[in-house]
């Protein structure tokens, strides 16, 4: 059993930060890919940071250079570190997953996995 939960959530002004956790429990021997997505009311939901295993990162257009993802594989956490926070920016942000589990039988990829959302709300 996998089990993605956000953290880090909240009411923040215009201009402000906040970063977001995202903890993987469970029987996992590590996260690879992760990405942050987020869904505004009346529009669908979209990618706005990823992460792979090895590092590499890549950005939605309008979060680039303001939103930072990052990694603690012992801590089994990926963060998303947002800065200079808009209006625009206030949606659910998910985390989604795929991981590495481990069974009696071995250690075995489990792909796609959700975490339930946390609200970000971005106003004065």
């Amino acid at each position: 059993q996998v089990q993605l939960v956000e953290s880090g959530g909240g009411l923040v002004q215009p201009g402000g930060s906040l970063r977001l956790s995202c903890a993987a429990s469970g029987s996992i021997f590590s996260i690879n890919a992760v990405g942050w997505h987020r869904q505004a009311p009346g529009k669908q939901r979209e990618l706005v940071a990823s992460i792979t295993d090895g590092g590499s990162t890549n950005y939605a257009d309008s979060v680039q250079g303001r939103f930072t993802i990052s990694r603690d594989s012992a801590r089994k956490t990926v963060y998303l570190q947002m800065n200079s926070l808009k209006p625009e920016d206030t949606a659910v942000y998910f985390c989604n997953a795929d991981v590495l589990v481990t069974t009696g039988w071995g250690i075995h990829p489990s792909l796609d996995h959700w975490g339930q959302g946390i609200q970000v709300t971005v106003s004065s």
